[in-house]
């Protein structure tokens, strides 16, 4: 039985055990008709708590036979009052009580309590900062693991929704997927719900289906648990430009509306605070101080995890890495963002071809590995409005891929990138924060700054 089942099952017979007392008082008092009223009442609520621990634990198990002996010493009281007013209040007390409390015990013996903690990812590239805490949940003989890929649009110039996106087939083979559209949400009422994307409709770009906003899950469970999926450079207080940007991360519905926000590090945490105090007032501090927790990103412990496992290369990779001496070259991991591509439009475009150009003169010494924001999700957020730009962006793709401009690589998971790469050049992502923790260079895309090139 789940926890928040248990609780009610034991609630439900406090209940009892307080009818039971009041029963008495108003024998006592000879108010019969209150007293019947009572019994009746004693008896809808034997059969709920009995409905409950059917649905849970089967109709075989062991406290519903007392609970029908509770139902039918509640009738036998019942008749006994009607055929004599003067009926022993003491006598009738202390035998619903005794049958009570054989019941009481066995909901807090023979109960076992689960627990069920429903993880929602949107993205399949936004999972590994949930997975490692799935993977402790998923291992504990206590707790159901549901993991339920959300669905996710993306918008339209008008805010409407274009169609619907799911990555649901696109998890791990030891990953077991549950669909979202069969989860009863209201049935189980999850102990715990961890989400990452903190949204809600306030992204301008796309959403997740509004049902699963954090101001709605809020409804189906005690604990809402919101663990951000990407990681960002420590903001200090005196980053004027950092602190305007936590508005867009820090200032959202799902920080708001979650019990507990888990941030990257204790630095963060202190960052969230100072900036959510200075927002909401400073009498909120409290608030914040004890909804975040620094207790570190999964998404920061996730290469230590993986990269002993991290295959052998393709072997055209390992060729355009590898030089005539048998040495090999510098590979610097290149990423790109679609939101700075919106952003900017042509002139992105126009910085990503001189980008291109100019590691293709430098070929023989370096190798740039783009790792591209994915073709598909790219057209679906371009697909109103944005044709001719997407049109050309895949221009742009094929070229690098047919020229062999570097090594393209739309693989699931960065660890490998992340391993092979010596630096790192391109948009603000969570590979930036990952790369420092491994030591390597890091430098942001300029997209102001065009290279004067010897060739085109």
């Amino acid at each position: 039985m789940k926890r928040t089942q248990k609780k009610q099952a034991t609630d439900l017979a406090l209940l009892l055990c307080r009818a039971h007392e009041e029963i008495r008082k108003v024998i006592e008092n000879q108010n019969l008709t209150a007293a019947l009223g009572l019994l009746e009442q004693c008896q809808k609520g034997a059969m709920r708590l009995g409905d409950l621990i059917e649905q849970s634990e089967g109709k075989d198990f062991v406290t519903i036979p007392m609970l029908e002996d509770y139902c039918e010493l509640v009738y036998q009281i019942y008749e006994e009052a009607v055929q004599n007013p003067l009926v022993d209040a003491a006598r009738a007390y202390r035998l619903l009580q005794e049958s009570l409390t054989c019941i009481t015990n066995s909901i807090r013996q023979d109960i076992q309590e689960r627990l069920v903690a429903v993880f929602l990812p949107c993205k399949v590239e936004m999972w590994p900062a949930l997975e490692s805490v799935w993977e402790a949940a998923a291992a504990d003989p206590i707790c159901d693991a549901y993991v339920i890929p959300l669905p996710y649009y993306y918008k339209n110039y008008d805010g409407s929704f274009g169609k619907e996106c799911y990555d649901g087939d696109k998890y791990p083979d030891n990953v077991p997927i549950t669909k979202y559209d069969t989860f009863d949400f209201e049935r189980y009422r999850p102990d715990m719900i961890f989400i990452q994307v903190p949204f809600d409709e306030y992204n301008q770009t796309m959403s997740v289906h509004p049902f699963f906003y954090s101001a709605n899950l809020k409804k189906f469970t005690d604990k809402l648990i919101y663990i951000p999926y990407f990681l960002l450079d420590e903001i200090e207080l005196r980053d004027e430009r950092g602190l305007e940007n936590m508005v867009h991360f820090a200032a959202m519905p799902g920080v708001v509306n979650a019990d507990k926000v888990i941030v990257q590090s204790e630095a963060m945490r202190q960052t969230y605070i100072d900036y959510l105090s200075n927002m909401a007032g400073e009498s909120s501090r409290a608030i914040w101080e004890e909804k975040i927790l620094g207790l570190g990103s999964p998404m920061q412990e996730r290469p230590k995890r993986t990269w002993e496992n991290v295959r052998d290369l393709p072997g055209e990779w390992e060729a355009m890495l590898q030089k005539p001496d048998g040495s090999y070259k510098k590979a610097i991991l290149y990423g790109t963002s679609v939101s700075v591509l919106l952003q900017y439009g042509e002139k992105y475009l126009r910085k990503m071809k001189n980008v291109f150009l100019t590691f293709r003169e430098k070929r023989d010494e370096m190798v740039l590995w783009w790792r591209p924001y994915p073709l598909a999700m790219m057209k679906e957020a371009m697909s109103v409005g944005r044709q001719e730009l997407l049109a050309e962006y895949e221009n742009l793709v094929k070229m690098f891929q047919t020229e062999s401009l570097g090594i393209y690589d739309e693989t699931p998971g960065e660890e490998r990138a992340v391993k092979f790469c010596d630096a790192y050049y391109g948009d603000g992502s969570s590979m930036v924060r990952l790369f420092c923790r491994q030591q390597k260079p890091v430098m942001r895309q300029n997209v102001d700054i065009i290279l004067p090139l010897e060739t085109e």
